[in-house]
């Protein structure tokens, strides 16, 4: 009698934490049908254990709403970019819920919300970047990246974004994953013009291109290779190396730059620029010793080792004047390593041929 008592009990509280669930939602919509999606949240979130024994529709119905709750305020740009994560999972559990109980109340709507904010997320960072908030449109790229890692374009601007940000740690991080999945950006984009709107758009194919111009949709059809991006992406990831001051990574990384474009010329000052980088560190090395003897003898030591750092600048510089001989950034550092070498005659030369 007393197991029947306790099983009873336990029924019980779980049929009010049902209704207790239930009420909530109901409250939690309310709020959001007004326009206060923080409130809803709130109610929500302070609420989400419940739904730990509530039946699989019931629990569909709780993450549905969350989702929508939260890509209301990422649309509204509040924690934009980790807000779509959340309700990108939220919606995920409403497809879990819903496939293990069969009935399929919110996937349909669930999947139309999961591709507008995908949209909103993609429209939000090509604003930011636009607007200059480079580190915000890194994060918004990457949450993209996430969501869709078909669509490896965005994980390519957001490391672009990164780079513009100064942030070079997620610079380095996106870039190395871009080479990890062999990302080029190569490809073949298939335009034609919207009679209505007189406006290009892309189709993913030739055939659902020539479907809607022969349905009279589109006109002008136009395509367009897209260049492999191998290089700007190798060469970004030596720069934020570079910066950094990774020096051998960056080296390496521009070294095969250069296997990939022999005379690329960014890449051939970048190498000087590290070269002269490595010098600064080890002047800043320098001029924190002392005058103990053993002080002295690193001096001498480190003094040399400058120097021929200094000199290993040379060949890049000289390769840059080979391929464009006026270049006013090659001549000048040139002149400065000249001078600082104390290789007179070549200094009179390069600045006579001025």
């Amino acid at each position: 009698m007393k197991e029947n008592i306790k099983m009873l009990s336990c029924l019980l509280m779980i049929s009010i934490g049902a209704f207790a669930q239930k009420d909530k939602i109901k409250e939690a919509q309310s709020l959001f049908d007004k326009g206060n999606s923080q409130d809803a949240l709130a109610i929500l979130t302070k609420t989400e254990y419940l739904i730990l024994n509530a039946s699989d529709e019931d629990k569909s119905d709780y993450y549905f709403l969350k989702g929508n709750v939260l890509k209301d305020l990422a649309v509204k740009n509040i924690d934009a970019a980790n807000n779509f994560t959340l309700a990108s999972q939220s919606y995920q559990d409403v497809f879990l819920y819903e496939n293990e109980s069969g009935k399929f109340k919110w996937t349909v709507k669930a999947n139309m919300a999961l591709k507008d904010m995908k949209a909103s997320l993609v429209n939000g960072a090509m604003a930011d970047f636009k607007a200059g908030n480079f580190k915000e449109s890194a994060e918004k790229s990457y949450k993209v990246y996430l969501f869709d890692k078909k669509d490896t374009l965005n994980l390519c601007n957001a490391a672009a974004s990164s780079i513009n940000a100064k942030d070079f740690n997620a610079a380095v991080t996106y870039y190395e994953l871009l080479k990890k999945i062999n990302y080029s950006g190569k490809g073949v984009l298939y335009y034609a013009t919207n009679k209505k709107t007189k406006e290009e758009d892309t189709f993913i194919s030739p055939k659902a291109r020539e479907s809607a111009i022969q349905q009279g949709l589109y006109e002008k059809p136009r395509t367009e290779s897209i260049p492999s991006k191998r290089i700007e992406i190798n060469s970004n990831l030596a720069y934020a190396y570079l910066e950094k001051k990774d020096y051998p990574k960056s080296e390496a990384i521009y070294n095969y730059v250069l296997e990939l474009n022999p005379n690329y010329i960014d890449a051939y000052i970048n190498l000087a620029y590290l070269k002269l980088q490595m010098k600064k560190d080890l002047a800043d090395e320098i001029s924190a010793l002392g005058t103990t003897p053993a002080e002295m003898k690193q001096y001498d030591k480190l003094n040399a080792r400058k120097d021929d750092i200094t000199r290993s600048a040379i060949p890049y510089l000289k390769k840059v004047l080979t391929l464009e001989p006026k270049n006013p950034d090659a001549t000048k550092t040139l002149l400065g390593v000249y001078r600082s070498l104390d290789m007179n005659t070549e200094y009179n030369a390069l600045k006579a041929g001025m």
